[in-house]
């Protein structure tokens, strides 16, 4: 079945809900339904019902109608603290439980009492813990309105960067979960999305969408598979049962010539209702530039979301998400890509590389109530992505020291399923039985082509080294020079490969008898495609008995893509509340099947199958063979133990311990400046560490929360499929810390209220030890880099510092020491002093970094009711702090940290 007939089957699918009965919530959210009643068993009708979660911030109120009902839709899985209050009864407080979609319905009875009598709603200890066994962070609107975030283009990521412990901040939108590589999946509103959702991959859901997020980075339950690290599940705004038009209009203007304007509206009946967000996006500085000066790093970006609700009976309802996403933007540039030069020492200009993203994604879902106890979801899927990538105007300014090829690229994916599940809660069980079922297509079109003149040169000087100029092995004696034909033991580079020369762009013409389809040198095409299948079914039942909680599940996944692989999944834990004392003990274990990358699946699995593709890339990696095996699910083992504990009712602390060990372990490697990356596979890895969070509830306005970790990345060599250069371990051990490697980072978030719709204040503090720097892993090799690259880390020899016109190299630095402002640089490596870097102990890192936020704002300045005007400001880093997230890196390249950046906002609600 092609992409397009799947697509045409899911959409038709979701029309025909449209004429089916369907009902109940969606997968990440459930439902509160009751009655109120006085002693006598009369409705009550006007009393005012309120929900909190103190963790999240969550919070919602409601009034009965006047047969005493009342009903909360669309609400995250948790422990509900619950107070009704109506004139002339004393106030009523319930804790309800709310774990699946099946709907929980309450009888509440409240006792007469003083009209007089008032309520605050605070929960107790109890109320802020969780008898689970699955480490969890819990977010909602109240803390994400207030958060200053990073980057307005991938709010979602920056969110849960800054909220859920363990996940290594990285440049654009990157976020590294737990010790792994972009490992991470987003359940949004059930719908399953498990490819790349950093901004040079594909485009992010906008922020205000959003109403709240579950983000599970312990063992994940069974229902979740594919890619675990971390599992986002993401709840949607929906329009249901609000009855008056209800949204915001805005508009902002910042730094970097930064400009968002945007709008959201929700609306419907207790039958009916529909949530849209758009807003458009304009920046000087759309992606994180490999300078401290933004050059060349202009963007924009047009989204547009919408929700649709619709009750055909009390038990039959239709759900369908659609979203579409456009962004453009520039590759940032480097001095060094600056007034670039041909090999006769022309000026070519400036590097000028760009991409464009076009995503859309279609998801209906149809649920029926079967039962008080039991919900079937039906639903499907179809998200396209679409990212093209466009060289330089002229491609020899692609040129650079960090890369040796132009390349134009246009890439598809799409993504389709259906999936379907079934939700059972009686008694002690909480039960969900499901199957899903996705296919994801994928085409590639590469265009590639060499720029760099002595990558491919036939001839060698005395010492090795290729020599620009020439075109033929036979040109080289005459020029006293020999040729690159492996006979020179101290060459480091490929032998001449004459096909190369047919797209050597830096070699106008191609020699007779080289077999060139034209005589002219020209781009070289790579077309790949496959159809990746993706079969899923599992089974879990979380069991309560009193102060026990068992979580047990079985998961089947079946993979047949390049290759084929297929396992079962076991997942249980255990948690135990004390109650005395409000502390729950938990342990947990998982299986998890984890699947390729699918961005540059089929170049970076049968590339090395082209002769073209496997001479390039032979040829940049200084002659190391081009790995001709396609990449294979991995899979991995992973133990958590960990406590949860309440202080009181102003304080709870969740703490987890991780160990993963996992056979064939992913990255990705880049080419060049650009950010085209390819999957790539090592043999395996082992990462272990602990993740903490302390939440203060809301008091009187305030509230904080604290998250920081330690992962440890260890992968262990040889890499086994993939393309790319990338590094080696160093003693024979095999052994090195993978780029994402982090000793320590922690956010502190503090956040006041001015009562409930007036001035607040938002803070941030971000501190990251430093990701480790895989392209420089000393001072010897500090001193190889060019001089521009040398001024951007601050290096300097004996305290004096490399300047643009003078860099620093062996002959000028005896013996150090080499320092620089923004690496640590393990010293040595160079004039025959010992290199001091170990790539399992004591790799080179970014130097560690503290980063200060601050959002102020006030959401009523002119005090109105019905109408409301609000103004926001924020200021990411304060201090101007000049860091990088890393340099260099095989695996994401160079990227500093967000100058200081100032936004106001501007916002009208009704």
């Amino acid at each position: 079945m092609t992409a397009r007939k799947f697509a045409l089957f899911v959409l038709s699918f979701g029309f025909l809900f449209g004429a089916i009965p369907s009902y109940a919530q969606l997968g990440n959210a459930g439902s509160i339904e009751g009655v109120v009643k006085d002693p006598s068993g009369a409705a009550v009708a006007g009393a005012k019902v309120e929900i909190t979660y103190g963790v999240s911030g969550f919070q919602r109120s409601t009034a009965t109608q006047s047969d005493g009902t009342f009903r909360f839709t669309n609400v995250p899985f948790n422990t509900y603290h619950t107070v009704v209050t109506a004139t002339g009864f004393a106030p009523y407080t319930q804790d309800i439980d709310v774990r699946s979609a099946v709907p929980v319905n309450v009888q509440l009875a409240l006792k007469v009492g003083s009209a007089a009598t008032t309520v605050t709603v605070e929960a107790n200890g109890g109320d802020l813990i969780e008898t689970e066994s699955t480490f969890h962070t819990d977010v909602d609107q109240g803390i994400i309105d207030k958060l200053p975030l990073e980057s307005q283009s991938s709010s979602f990521t920056s969110i849960a960067t800054l909220v859920s412990p363990g996940v290594a901040a990285d440049s654009n939108g990157l976020m590294h979960g737990l010790g792994d590589h972009a490992e991470n999946s987003i359940s949004l509103d059930g719908q399953p999305i498990t490819d790349q959702f950093s901004k040079v991959f594909s485009n992010q859901l906008p922020s205000d969408a959003i109403q709240s997020m579950e983000i599970i980075s312990g063992a994940p339950p069974a229902e979740f598979g594919d890619k675990t690290s971390l599992v986002i599940k993401a709840t949607t705004k929906s329009g249901l049962g609000v009855t008056t038009p209800t949204g915001t209009v805005y508009a902002s203007y910042g730094s970097f010539g930064t400009a968002n304007i945007g709008f959201n509206l929700a609306y419907g009946t207790q039958k009916w209702g529909n949530f849209i967000a758009a807003n458009g996006l304009n920046s000087g500085r759309f992606l994180d530039p490999p300078e401290f000066q933004v050059i060349h790093a202009k963007g924009n970006e047009e989204n547009i979301f919408d929700r649709f609700d619709y009750q055909f009976s009390q038990k039959d309802t239709l759900h369908l998400n659609l979203n579409y996403t456009r962004s453009w933007f520039q590759t940032p540039n480097a001095f060094d890509n600056l007034n670039v030069t041909d090999v006769n020492g022309n000026v070519v200009g400036n590097a000028d590389q760009r991409s464009k993203i076009g995503t859309y994604n279609i998801a209906p879902v149809w649920t029926r109530l079967i039962s008080p106890t039991a919900v079937l979801t039906v639903g499907a899927f179809v998200r396209h992505d679409e990212f093209d990538y466009y060289p330089s105007q002229n491609p020899l300014a692609d040129f650079s020291p960090i890369q040796s090829e132009s390349i134009a690229q246009n890439r598809t994916l799409t993504n389709a399923g259906v999936r379907s599940d079934v939700s059972y809660v009686k008694g002690i069980h909480n039960i969900k039985v499901g199957i899903t079922y996705e296919q994801t297509f994928l085409t590639e079109n590469d265009n590639l082509a060499i720029v760099n003149p002595t990558l491919n040169s036939p001839c060698l000087d005395a010492s090795g080294s290729p020599q620009p100029g020439f075109t033929n092995p036979t040109q080289c004696g005459a020029a006293g020079l020999t040729p690159n034909d492996g006979s020179n033991p101290s060459a480091a580079v490929a032998s001449f490969n004459p096909l190369l020369g047919c797209f050597d762009l830096t070699r106008p013409t191609s020699a007779p008898g080289d077999g060139c389809a034209t005589s002219a040198s020209t781009f070289h095409l790579f077309h790949g495609h496959t159809d990746v299948k993706e079969l899923a079914l599992y089974a879990q039942d979380t069991v309560t008995k009193n102060n026990w909680s068992f979580n047990l599940g079985i998961r089947g996944d079946v993979y047949n893509g390049i290759t084929s692989y297929a396992q079962p999944e076991p997942r249980v834990g255990v948690a135990y509340n004390i109650k005395p004392t409000n502390t729950v003990l938990r342990v947990s274990y998982a299986r998890v099947m984890e699947t390729p990358f699918n961005e540059n699946l089929v170049l970076a699995s049968s590339g090395c199958n082209d002769p073209v593709v496997n001479g390039i890339f032979t040829a940049s990696s200084g002659g190391s063979p081009c790995l001709n095996v396609p990449l294979h699910p991995g899979w991995r083992n992973e133990f958590h133990a960990g406590f949860q504990q309440a202080f009181g009712k102003y304080l709870v602390v969740d703490a987890d311990y991780i160990w993963k060990y996992t056979h064939y372990g992913f990255d990705f490697s880049i080419l060049g400046n650009t950010p085209v990356t390819f999957p790539v596979e090592w043999h395996n890895s082992k990462i272990p560490g602990f993740a903490l969070r302390a939440s203060v509830p809301n008091y009187h306005g305030f509230s904080a929360f604290v998250v920081m970790s330690s992962v440890a990345a260890r992968f262990f060599q040889p890499q086994i499929s993939g393309l790319g250069v990338t590094p080696g371990g160093q003693g024979g051990s095999g052994v090195f810390r993978i780029d994402h490697d982090e000793k320590f980072n922690q956010t502190t978030h503090l956040q006041y209220q001015f009562r409930k719709l007036g001035p607040w204040v938002g803070f941030n503090w971000r501190y990251d030890s430093g990701l480790v720097v895989s392209g420089v892993p000393d001072a010897g090799a500090a001193l190889a880099l060019t001089a521009n690259q040398q001024v951007t880390i601050g290096l300097a020899c004996n305290g004096v510092l490399a300047t643009p016109t003078n860099p620093l190299t062996p002959a000028n630095c005896a013996a150090g020491p080499v320092t620089s402002t923004l690496i640590t640089l393990p010293q040595g490596g160079f004039n025959g002093i010992p290199s001091q870097e170990n790539d399992d102990h004591n790799p080179d890192r970014v130097k560690p970094r503290n980063l200060f936020d601050i959002a102020v704002g006030d959401e009523n300045l002119f005090r109105g009711d019905r109408y409301r005007w609000s103004l926001r400001f924020t200021v990411v880093n304060v201090t101007n702090k000049v860091a990088l997230y890393n340099f260099l890196s095989s695996f994401t390249g160079t990227h500093f940290v967000t100058p200081r950046a100032e936004t106001a906002e501007l916002g009208f609600h009704f």
